[in-house]
């Protein structure tokens, strides 16, 4: 009875019509952009570039949109305790990057209509025939927050000083190594800077979308040290204090329940009235703890918009028809939920293990960690967990990546009798339907993941399941986010974890900081800061993935590219240092009253923020 209602389900999610497709397309000018970089074109819109003008001597953005009007609020949310910090440069978690990023803007950043890359605090960036240089040329007379004016003393400081000089989260730094030394960045004048990169650097370009800080604020921070750094504009500053270039500044942050945005008077876009944006009094987003209270947020009418878990997709569809919303399916999300083993064999500075040492034979095992690749269920995780709503994922890169390596993604389907052989090629075995391996150890372990994602929780029982089939027991355990986050990042003492990454699908070198061996993000096998003073126990496909990863940064042709980060995909495929489970759709509600919004598969909802109104 169950399987008949799901493929009816399905057979309802195929006729919910797509808002947009993903294109692999050219469309692209080498004289602006690096040599053979593929935009996507995820919607027809029928719109222009965003124009540069001058009005009063000062550069401003013009918006795309139509003329709306001014006043009111929009409210979202987000899942979980809260941010960690306010400081862009310290962020290390999705929900601190997102609060951070909505007060601070880049050079440039990438088009959520397209791909390619578009102005936003600089006017344009000029790349040189060297393919070595760039030249960025600010806006002439636009201002902080606080009225400063933004110069490019500004930027040599983001960059010089933040950036290369590793304060915060490094792993921007790391991901621009070349051959072990960073590009370098200086002032031409007020309104100009020069980047060099030590060779031609493909993912350079987008690194430029890399928040600017206002030197006039920040410097008091690094002249302190990195440990104060690290503190800096927590989640126990002041609004008052924090000074910002985006289209809102903080108001009010309440922890664990709110956070209210203002409009910037200073914002630096423009109406095509030459009005200046956002339209918007406030931005508000309601921290909501978990994915059933987001829901009963936005059906009371708290919140103004939400992304909906496949489960409720079938029934907001339903209520579509008589209420005050509209849906928007944007296809595969660029995020990859994953199952990931500890396979770090190093000790602690008490002399301790990280992970025991028996455990730490089972997963640095191919055939251990296969033998799950191949006990796990995708396509049952798609129907029962994202009710038939997303795909199954097999690959490193997002199924929206136009990296994607399309044979890899075929993926298999879940085969018991293979993997218990695989198992058995590495002694393991069966007993009262109990595993062990070869020195009759019980395969017992423990997989967390973070509390309150009832989507994820669900995943987790169900592999649970799976492997269970094997004989394996797993002891799956929700913990709270922070406490995932610090086993992660600093104490290395977990066996499994269930947890998704954000990916980029137009830069692979995005997840530099995943694969690479020395990586901030190298959750596999993780080395502490004593630890990246040697190269030992660094397996020899991590070395592999090393190479790759710096060769690929250094091809500019997209062609040659792709097959590096094709060979990488396929490396990952094979030896399942991460396991990857399924890809959900980008389904989003939002209310009608609200205007000029333009989804897109590369932007969400609200990439546009600045010129959404009320109507």
């Amino acid at each position: 009875m169950k399987r008949i209602v799901y493929l009816v389900l399905i057979l309802f999610i195929v006729a919910f019509a797509l808002k947009g497709c993903l294109k692999k397309d050219r469309g692209f000018d080498d004289d602006v952009y690096l040599t053979d970089v593929r935009p996507l074109e995820v919607v027809k819109y029928d719109f222009e570039k965003p124009k540069n003008v001058t009005i009063n001597g000062i550069d401003y953005l013009q918006a795309r949109g139509k003329v709306g009007k001014f006043g009111g609020e929009i409210i979202s949310s987000t899942i979980g305790e809260g941010p960690k910090t306010f400081n862009p440069f310290n962020a290390n978690d999705n929900t601190s990057a997102q609060l951070s990023g909505i007060m601070y803007d880049g050079l440039v950043t990438t088009d959520p209509y397209d791909g390619t890359i578009i102005p936003k605090l600089a006017k344009d960036v000029e790349i040189l025939p060297d393919k070595k240089t760039y030249i960025a040329h600010l806006r002439h007379g636009i201002k902080w927050s606080d009225g400063k004016e933004i110069t490019a003393d500004d930027v040599v400081f983001t960059y010089g000083t933040i950036i290369f000089g590793g304060y915060g989260d490094t792993a921007t730094r790391d991901s621009l190594y070349i051959n072990g030394k960073l590009p370098t960045v200086e002032k031409i004048d007020k309104y100009t800077v020069k980047f060099t990169t030590p060779e031609p650097f493909a993912p350079f370009i987008r690194t430029l979308t890399t928040p600017i800080a206002p030197k006039h604020v920040f410097k008091i921070a690094t002249d302190k040290g990195k440990s104060y750094f690290r503190s800096f504009h927590d989640t126990n500053t002041k609004p008052k204090d924090f000074v910002t270039s985006g289209a809102f500044r903080m108001k009010e942050y309440v922890p664990a329940q709110r956070v209210i945005y203002e409009r910037n008077p200073n914002y630096y876009m423009v109406d095509k009235k030459g009005q200046k944006l956002p339209y918007l009094d406030k931005y508000i987003i309601l921290i909501v703890g978990d994915l059933n209270n987001d829901a009963l947020k936005f059906e009371g009418l708290e919140t103004d918009v939400i992304n909906l878990q496949g489960s409720m997709v079938a029934r907001y569809r339903e209520l579509e028809k008589h209420s005050d919303f509209t849906l928007y399916n944007l296809g595969p999300t660029t995020s990859t939920t994953f199952v990931v083993f500890n396979l770090n064999t190093r000790k602690n500075k008490e002399g301790k293990y990280y992970v025991n040492p028996i455990k730490q034979k089972w997963f640095n095992d191919p055939n251990f960690r296969s033998a799950v690749d191949w006990a796990i269920d995708r396509e049952n995780l798609v129907l029962n967990v994202l009710s038939g709503v997303g795909e199954p994922l097999y690959s490193a890169e997002s199924i929206s990546s136009i990296f994607l390596n399309e044979e890899i993604a075929k993926g298999h389907k879940q085969d018991i009798n293979y993997a218990k052989e695989l198992l058995k090629k590495s002694g393991f075995y069966l007993k009262d339907n109990k595993l062990y391996d070869k020195y009759s150890n019980r395969v017992e372990f423990e997989m967390l993941t973070n509390a309150g994602n009832t989507q994820r929780e669900a995943t987790g029982v169900s592999i649970k399941e799976d492997l269970a089939q094997l004989g394996m027991k797993v002891n799956f355990k929700p913990v709270e986010f922070n406490s995932l986050v610090s086993k992660l990042s600093n104490t290395y003492d977990w066996d499994a974890i269930l947890i998704a990454l954000t990916g980029n699908p137009l830069e692979p070198h995005s997840g530099h900081n995943v694969w690479s061996s020395n990586g901030a993000l190298h959750l596999f096998n993780q080395r502490s800061d004593e630890d990246l003073k040697s190269t030992d126990k660094i397996l020899p496909f991590e070395r592999e993935l090393d190479e790759i990863f710096k060769k690929a940064a250094l091809e500019v042709d997209f062609d040659k590219r792709k097959a590096l980060y094709n060979k990488y995909q396929q490396i990952v495929a094979q030896e399942n240092p991460v396991i990857y489970l399924y890809s959900p759709a980008n389904i989003i509600a939002i209310r009608k009253k609200f205007k000029n919004i333009y989804p897109t598969e590369l932007g969400g909802i609200l990439h546009n923020i600045e010129e959404v109104y009320i109507n």
